[in-house]
């Protein structure tokens, strides 16, 4: 059964140029995310209804918690933190996928603190990008290759199943997954999505075990059924361009949406000028708490 789309509301008109990597902070009760184009990390407090936002100085793939009034961004060129007091990155790991024409895309960290986190290549496709898994040590793991752009990441409730897309083939896969080791196995598509009703992009699960997509050029967050494949639910949103959504809020039953406004003619932001806004919808369904990146010094979160 496909229930009725729900609508949601505008929270910023930010006109991000690509919004991105929704994720809630249930620690400082506050909603991370970024512009990637823009080269900004934006921090959203509802209760204080108040809006902060940092200069990354690289474009920025996504944002984790790190630590109190600390995270952890996936910059251009390699991961860095950044103190929400004094707002300046510091690398704790450099990497060369920059000289590949390459850049660090969507990202989340798993229940043991280890950062998972895809590239794309820039200004193409290209079929040899991929996910990665950084320990909190800072070692570094290829899990997954011959990607095009991968992007929302997710795992199931049980902790057993990592989902995985990558966004122009439409699919949605899931992995056999090794909660001690990281290792992940057994890859099959869980989910496939026709291009004509839009890209899967980010991608978050909620309590009941359900998988939350945004799709790109579909005007809406879609909810799937993993175990079948079935389409649930969508949220409609008046933009075309939506890229992720993260459970957050209280009760974390308010869904924030992020979307972008990049590649679009100056008709279709005419037509839908809240393009690159952050909206959230209402939602009766729970979600789930993220994780942070667990750097020993930081077991505290």
């Amino acid at each position: 059964m496909i229930y009725p789309h729900s609508n949601c509301s505008l929270v910023l008109n930010l006109e991000s140029q690509l919004g991105e990597g929704a994720i809630w902070n249930n620690i400082e009760k506050k909603l991370y995310w970024v512009d990637i184009l823009g080269k900004i990390l934006n921090i959203y407090d509802p209760k204080a209804n108040t809006h902060l936002s940092f200069a990354t100085g690289k474009m920025v793939g996504t944002v984790v918690p790190f630590g109190h009034q600390k995270v952890l961004l996936a910059l251009h060129d390699g991961l860095a933190t950044m103190d929400l007091v004094l707002g300046e990155p510091e690398y704790l790991l450099r990497t060369e996928i920059h000289i590949q024409n390459k850049r660090f895309n969507d990202g989340k960290c798993d229940a043991r603190g280890r950062f998972w986190v895809g590239t794309l290549t820039l200004g193409k496709e290209t079929n040899d990008n991929k996910l990665y898994c950084i320990t909190p040590d800072l070692s570094v793991t290829e899990k997954m290759h011959d990607l095009t752009i991968s992007n929302g990441v997710a795992w199931a409730l049980d902790g057993k199943t990592m989902y995985h897309i990558d966004t122009p083939t439409g699919e949605v896969t899931a992995h056999d997954f090794d909660e001690d080791t990281g290792a992940i196995s057994n890859r099959r598509v869980i989910i496939k999505i026709p291009n004509v009703t839009g890209y899967p992009d980010g991608m978050t699960i909620d309590s009941e075990g359900m998988l939350w997509i945004a799709l790109w050029d579909g005007f809406c967050v879609a909810r799937f059924n993993p175990n079948t494949g079935e389409l649930i639910q969508k949220i409609d949103v008046p933009a075309p361009k939506v890229t992720s959504c993260a459970f957050g809020g209280e009760n974390l039953d308010q869904l924030y949406i992020t979307t972008a406004r990049c590649d679009m003619s100056e008709d279709e932001l005419l037509q839908y000028p809240l393009s690159g806004g952050l909206f959230v919808a209402d939602i009766k369904i729970k979600g789930v708490g993220a994780y942070s990146f667990n750097r020993r010094e930081q077991l505290n979160i």
